[in-house]
This record gives C-alpha cells, structure tokens and sequence, in this order.
C-alpha cells in the first residue's frame, strides 16, 4: 500500500493480548507517510486462546511472507497515515484488542448483534452535526433491510457518506474507533478511505463501518457506496428510537446477498422491498450490472416485480 524508500520497521506496542490472539502495533515510515501495521497472531495459551475464529472476517490479511514481529501465522492490518497520527492510531489500536472477542463472536454468529442500541448510540452522536454540516449519510447494506421493515439480524451496521462524511465520522465516533480513519485496503484488494468503529461496550454493541473509493472516479449510476452525494437512492424511514434517518433502498441489499449466494438476506431484502414498494429502474440497473446470470436475474426480478 505503501511506496518509496522507508525507513526499517519499529514496533510502537505490544506483544498485547486480546481474545486469544497476540497483537503488536508497528510502523514503517516513507518520504510522504507512514504505514502503521496491526499485527495478531494465535497466542496460544498465553492469550488465553484459542480464539473463537480468524480474522478474515474482520479484514485481516495474511501478508505474502513471514513479517518480522508476528512471524509465519500473523495477521495484518494496514493504514497509511502520517506520523503525527501515532497517537490515533495506538488509541483505535488498544480498543480493537477490547472488544475483539465480542466482535469476532458477533461475525462467527456466536452472539447477537445489538443492532438497536448500537445504531441508537450512533444517530445520537452523528445525526445532528451531520445535518448541520450538511453532510450526506445514511444506513446501507442488511441494516437498511432490517429498517425498512424486512427483518433479518445483522452483523454489522454499514454507512454511506462522501469523502467529507469519511473523516467527519471519525471524528464524532472517535471514542469507538477500532480503525482509524485512513487509506487502507479491504478484502478484494479495493483500496479505500474508510473507518470502522465498535459503538457500545466491550461486552454489547455493534461494529460499525464507512468506507468510500480511494480514487476519485466518477460514481456508477446510483452506486450505493461511490462516496458521492445525490448518487444513492435512499428512503427515510425511523430509527428504534423513533428518529429521521436515511437508509439506502433495499433492492441493493438484494442484488448484493443474490450475487454472494445469500438466501437469508436475499429473502429479507426481497421482504422489504414489498413492503416499500419497488423500485423497478433501480433494480433493472443493480441486476444488469450484477454477476449472476441471465437466468437468475430474470428469475429474481419476476420474484420482485411480479409477487411470487
């Protein structure tokens, strides 16, 4: 992620523990940044391991070669910051390493999502000086299903926002940060700008993630998550405690868990959307632009469309 000259790698924290894993905070500095790498590796007994699962499903990477601090079994975590970010970095850091266990227990389905609180928390802190600011923001993915009136139980709460609501969320939620807000790189290989947060205790909450593309390219027609404002096709709908919030429609959430193979979230999206109403020349641009064959998407859209 990084590129030019560096300088050798130092280690700013550990060995830490932290939900069966050993974790230890590096960076390496170039001519223009610094990455800062997250480092966990099994820790055995010592880490009072094993942990509940990997660390894929979180955006952990297995790097190409043995790294210097985690060795052969490590997993990484990236951000490309400048220096001066050490503190920010070590603070979201020590706050990953807190709630991990909750976090990979919720992503291996070994506990429940406190998807109300948590988004209840989070309106609380981001919706008023969002408004104000007149930045763009809104729930996406299966929590705008679950809002909408489809069910289902996430796992996360995914946002859309602009390049200006990226670093604008860090800063409201910056108590809860697991990640910093940073360049960084997401399973795929897509290079993004992107934070994630944990917003509620150790034990109870919800993980929280915004991202937009790093490049500044033009947005596909109402992409959801281009990261920029007007492009997305949103509903308003009430939050658990009855505020205004925007979600995206749910016909992204379907195409998306259709594609991936998901009958839970295609069924809860499919659930939604009857009770909104669809949105045909949306879901006609989603499928066309989706991997799934011909077949299936004529077979999905006569599913929406015609009720069945």
């Amino acid at each position: 992620m990084a590129a030019g000259p560096s300088l050798p790698s130092e280690m700013i924290s550990g060995p830490d523990l932290g939900a069966g894993y050993l974790h230890q905070l590096s960076f390496d500095r170039h001519d223009a940044a610094t990455t800062f790498t997250h480092h966990a590796q099994e820790g055995g007994r010592d880490a009072a391991g094993p942990p509940v699962g990997p660390l894929d499903v979180l955006g952990f990477a297995r790097p190409p070669s043995p790294c210097m601090f985690g060795g052969p079994g490590c997993w990484h975590r990236r951000y490309l910051l400048p220096f001066s970010a050490t503190a920010k970095v070590r603070f979201a850091y020590q706050r990953h390493r807190f709630v991990l266990d909750t976090m990979l227990r919720q992503a291996h389905g070994l506990a429940d999502v406190e998807f109300d609180d948590a988004l209840n928390e989070l309106v609380r802190r981001v919706a008023g000086p969002l408004r104000d600011e007149r930045i763009e923001w809104y729930v996406a993915g299966s929590g705008s299903v679950r809002l909408v009136g489809g069910g289902g139980s996430p796992r996360d709460i995914d946002l859309g926002t602009t390049r200006k609501g990226v670093e604008r969320l860090g800063e409201l939620l910056a108590e809860y940060l697991v990640e910093p807000v940073a360049p960084t790189d997401r399973p795929g290989g897509d290079l993004v700008l992107g934070g994630r947060a944990f917003v509620g205790t150790p034990r109870s909450g919800a993980r929280v993630e915004w991202a937009v593309p790093l490049d500044r390219r033009e947005p596909l027609r109402w992409e959801e998550l281009g990261g920029v404002a007007g492009v997305a096709r949103t509903l308003e709908v009430s939050s658990p405690n009855g505020d205004p919030i925007r979600v995206s429609r749910p016909e992204y959430a379907l195409v998306r868990a259709a594609s991936r193979g998901r009958t839970a979230g295609t069924e809860a999206a499919i659930a939604a959307i009857r009770h909104v109403g669809a949105d045909p020349e949306l879901l006609a641009v989603l499928l066309d632009r989706s991997p799934l064959p011909l077949p299936a998407r004529v077979t999905l859209r006569g599913r929406v469309l015609g009720g069945a």
